[in-house]
């Protein structure tokens, strides 16, 4: 089976999921596959090491982890078995923070940060479907950077709907959720 054998407009789920091996990278969003753009470029894998070694370094020997794509996260809604599962994303980067979330297969359930670095053929799926399935499933924090532009913007979730932070160009983020973390967005950027 090739992803060209799949119909578009089917609702898909995790199990479905588990049985493709294609070459090319997909992700379920809300039941809908979505091709993964090519391999990121240089810049974006730049600031990909750049965010998991400060992310790492300061985990270290806390009870949050980091971890970075290809990962699975999925994100259950009515249940938490394989056929009822009709999201699975593969975020840039992720902390959790619950290690009772991980297991061989990557994460289930909402990881307490999200890191998406936007491409420029992806941009309007980080930004619309996920946003909203992030929103909704409790992401605590969802980070977008977009290299292009040099911006950052944290989506903190409030009350259960995601808040902006203003657009971010350089200084020190400090996270709500990290206590003590600081990004330093002039270090990001410089890579």
């Amino acid at each position: 089976m090739t992803l060209a054998d799949l119909d578009i407009n089917k609702t898909y789920t995790y199990a479905d999921y588990l049985k493709w091996d294609f070459k090319e990278r997909v992700e379920l969003i809300m039941g809908k596959l979505f091709k993964m753009s090519p391999a990121p470029g240089s810049r974006h894998q730049k600031i990909s090491m750049s965010f998991s070694r400060q992310l790492a370094n300061f985990l270290d020997e806390k009870p949050c982890e980091v971890y970075a794509a290809p990962f699975d996260v999925r994100i259950p809604r009515k249940s938490k078995d394989d056929k009822d599962i009709i999201s699975v994303v593969q975020p840039d980067l992720c902390v959790i923070c619950d290690r009772s979330k991980v297991d061989e297969r990557g994460c289930l359930g909402a990881p307490d940060i999200v890191i998406e670095i936007l491409s420029p053929s992806n941009n309007s799926v980080e930004l619309n479907n996920k946003f909203d399935l992030y929103e909704e499933a409790g992401v605590k924090e969802y980070w977008v950077v977009s290299p292009q532009d040099n911006t950052f913007v944290v989506n903190t979730l409030t009350n259960g709907t995601f808040v902006p932070s203003r657009l971010m160009t350089t200084g020190v983020y400090e996270s709500s959720i990290l206590a003590g973390f600081s990004l330093n967005l002039d270090k990001l950027f410089a890579a």
